[in-house]
């Protein structure tokens, strides 16, 4: 079976989302969760796909040169893009507001860098998902922010939660990659890594 072909390696996940390790079960993948410390800046000339993958590149280069020939590090970096600009994790309450004040009655993008790293090699991609949201009342955005504490989401929100039935009228792509992992890129990147491993 395939999923015991990837389990024969020992799969690290390079992340405290309790999201991506929920879909990593999911696709039936067995993993172990390390997570090293990185410089999160990046240069302000970058936009979009290009912050996330760089991001991403980041975290699995701490692991460079470090692995076993059995050994696959997964690391990811997801970010909200909105008017020409980049929606990181919120501080507090307000900044949360303001975040989902942006993109009440907007269209944003949800963009993921994947890079998987190994022994043998190196690879890494992206996914775009678009997302719309309906125009949200003051009174609707604190009830989200009050009962559901958004504070380590990158735009202040979780598709999965109650502001993503609530509001979230129109959705190109893949939603796992909204919420954090693009599982189905993910997948096959890793099939294909194997395979090149083998040869």
């Amino acid at each position: 079976m395939i999923i015991d072909d990837l389990n024969k390696f020992r799969i690290i996940l390079a992340s405290r989302s309790p999201r991506r390790q929920q879909i990593l079960e999911e696709l039936g993948l067995k993993f172990t969760v390390l997570v090293k410390e990185y410089d999160e800046t990046y240069p302000e000339y970058l936009k979009g796909e290009s912050i996330a993958l760089l991001l991403a590149g980041k975290k699995a280069a701490m692991f460079r040169d470090k692995l076993m020939p059995d050994e696959i590090v997964i690391t990811a970096d997801t970010i909200v893009w909105c008017n020409n600009m980049i929606l990181g994790k919120p501080s507090g309450k307000e900044e949360a507001y303001e975040m989902i004040r942006i993109l009440s009655g907007n269209t944003h993008e949800v963009i993921t860098g994947v890079t998987l790293l190994s022994a043998g090699g190196e690879r890494s991609f992206s996914d775009t998902t678009r997302v719309t949201f309906d125009i949200l009342t003051d009174e609707e955005i604190y009830y989200y922010i009050r009962n559901f504490e958004p504070f380590d989401k990158a735009g202040a929100y979780g598709i999965q939660e109650w502001i993503g039935l609530a509001a979230c009228s129109r959705i190109e792509g893949s939603y796992f990659n909204v919420v954090g992992l693009p599982v189905h890129k993910l997948y096959r990147a890793l099939l294909q890594l194997i395979r090149d491993l083998g040869n």
